[in-house]
């Protein structure tokens, strides 16, 4: 296939001119014609690299030295390039070479795939700008100061007199400078608008209008300038996929590496009905998120939830396999508890809680929210239970939730840390650890019924009576590759499988 571009720069030797530099900013579509054999083996590879900096983002702290190795060998594994010190021979060298145009091509195919909702297109930018840090970070400063030249990224360098004349105040705002690093290091004059960051934690000095940034903290107006270039790619490129979906060969492909990223919707189960209302609060103590069982215990305590706890926590007891019946009758009989009669509870609440289950409205039906979601959307105000407890929660009152389910003081202390750090899930997933008694949970943790499905897997055994079996997602009519070529139909199903086992 060939990449559409609305502007065709002709490159005289692309091996030399298209990929100078191992990282790229990618500001320029491919134009070549590709077969659809690679086409399919770039995007499955790279999404594959993009959930692997996902699950080491959650597993590991970013930066780290286990992080960095542990991200190096997927490079190497998948063939991407990783190694910003290659001679100018190789370069051209099949190898490297490959491995660029490889990640240009990946990178552009995967646009296409995630550009098609807000949820896509956040998890998308944010792998992506995670990769690029890992990249940028190991450029040397000569390398930087080329690939910013090479992108058109103009940072106006500062002067050495001007340097001189600003050290002190250059030295008291910026970490690990001192006064002969000053006048030996470069320095960039940008904007504070691109550099709110460092403005906001005062990690660089300003002065009428511009910062001052050392080379060595430059890669945060770097990431913000390629944040925004891709999030406005990603809308350009939404406009124009009516007509790339036109075509039947990649119709199904790109449907099913979209779906890839939402993996397990946790919306149709085939053990809907099998968990019973009596069980709910037995299993709100064993088994829920710490999320999940403080809203199951503000709800027992009030005989109310709000509109987003409704939603967070309904959902959930969806995706555990309660049916709309079971819904109706648990809302109901707690609501009635409180100062909602049954007649205004059918009026108000019913019709939220069908319409959950696409039985109402534009009959939709409703997912579980991800963790990503819980976090980072419609945060809990005053009165309100949903919510990320580890992210929205005070300090104190975490320590004291975590207290009343019996965490052991040192498990405490290892959560707040992690929270701290601002690494939400990876504090949940020490919660799991620590509630289940074991060292190693063995899986990244992305949502609240993945958490629910591994709680049943340690407490049962793995036996299948206890594990409550994984969701399966609905025939879709759209989503099935046409018959030729049947190439497409094994590449689903490897997707399918792969993403199912991740």
């Amino acid at each position: 296939m060939e990449f559409p571009g609305k502007k065709r720069r002709l490159i005289a030797n692309p091996k030399t001119e298209l990929y100078v530099h191992f990282l790229q900013f990618y500001g320029h579509p491919p134009l070549e014609n590709i077969s659809l054999t690679e086409f399919e083996t770039f995007a499955v590879d790279r999404l594959k690299l993009l959930k692997t900096v996902e699950n080491l983002g959650v597993s590991q702290v970013k930066g780290s030295e286990a992080y960095k190795s542990k991200l190096d060998k997927e490079f190497s594994n998948l063939l991407f390039p990783n190694k910003p010190d290659v001679k100018e021979e190789d370069k051209v060298g099949p190898n490297e070479y490959e491995r660029r145009r490889k990640d240009h091509i990946s990178h552009f195919i995967l646009r296409l795939a995630y550009c098609q909702t807000e949820d896509l297109r956040r998890w998308f930018i944010q792998q992506e700008v995670d990769l690029f840090r890992h990249r940028f970070n190991r450029l040397s400063a000569d390398q930087k100061s080329s690939f910013l030249k090479h992108n058109n990224l103009h940072y106006e360098m500062v002067g050495l007199e001007e340097r001189k004349a600003l050290s002190d105040k250059l030295i008291q705002s910026s970490y690990a400078v001192s006064g002969p690093k000053v006048e030996h290091q470069d320095y960039y004059k940008v904007p504070f608008q691109d550099a709110l960051d460092l403005v906001r934690n005062r990690k660089a000095y300003l002065k009428a209008g511009y910062v001052y940034i050392p080379q060595q903290d430059i890669v945060i107006t770097v990431l913000n300038d390629f944040r925004t270039q891709l999030s406005k790619a990603l809308a350009l490129t939404a406009r124009s996929l009516p007509t790339v979906l036109s075509d039947e060969r990649l119709q199904p492909l790109l449907s099913h590496l979209s779906h890839a990223y939402v993996g397990q919707d946790y919306s149709i189960q085939k053990n809907m009905g099998k968990i019973s209302l009596e069980q709910i609060d037995p299993l709100s103590g064993k088994s829920f998120p710490l999320c999940m069982r403080g809203l199951h215990q503000a709800l027992r305590e009030n005989h109310h939830l709000r509109h987003g706890g409704r939603m967070q926590y309904g959902l959930f007891l969806k995706g555990i396999g309660l049916t709309l019946d079971q819904a109706l009758q648990f809302w109901r009989s707690e609501f009635t508890k409180g100062k909602v009669d049954m007649d205004k509870f059918d009026k108000q609440y019913a019709y939220s809680i069908r319409h959950n289950f696409g039985k109402e409205g534009k009959r939709t039906d409703y997912t579980p929210y991800s963790c990503l979601k819980v976090i980072l959307s419609n945060a809990p105000s005053q009165g309100d239970h949903h919510g990320c407890p580890f992210r929205h929660s005070d300090a104190e009152l975490l320590k004291q939730k975590l207290q009343s389910y019996k965490v052991s003081p040192s498990g405490i202390a290892q959560i707040l840390d992690l929270v701290k750090g601002m690494h939400y899930q990876l504090a949940c997933q020490k919660y799991f650890e620590l509630t289940h008694n074991i060292e190693d949970s063995g899986f990244s943790l992305n949502h609240p019924n993945q958490y629910f499905l591994e709680s049943q897997r340690v407490l049962g055994g793995g036996g299948k009576e206890a594990k409550a079996e994984p969701p399966q997602r609905a025939p879709d009519v759209a989503a099935k590759p046409p018959p030729d070529p049947p190439a497409l139909a094994e590449m689903a199903e490897d997707l399918d499988a792969y993403f199912q086992d991740g």
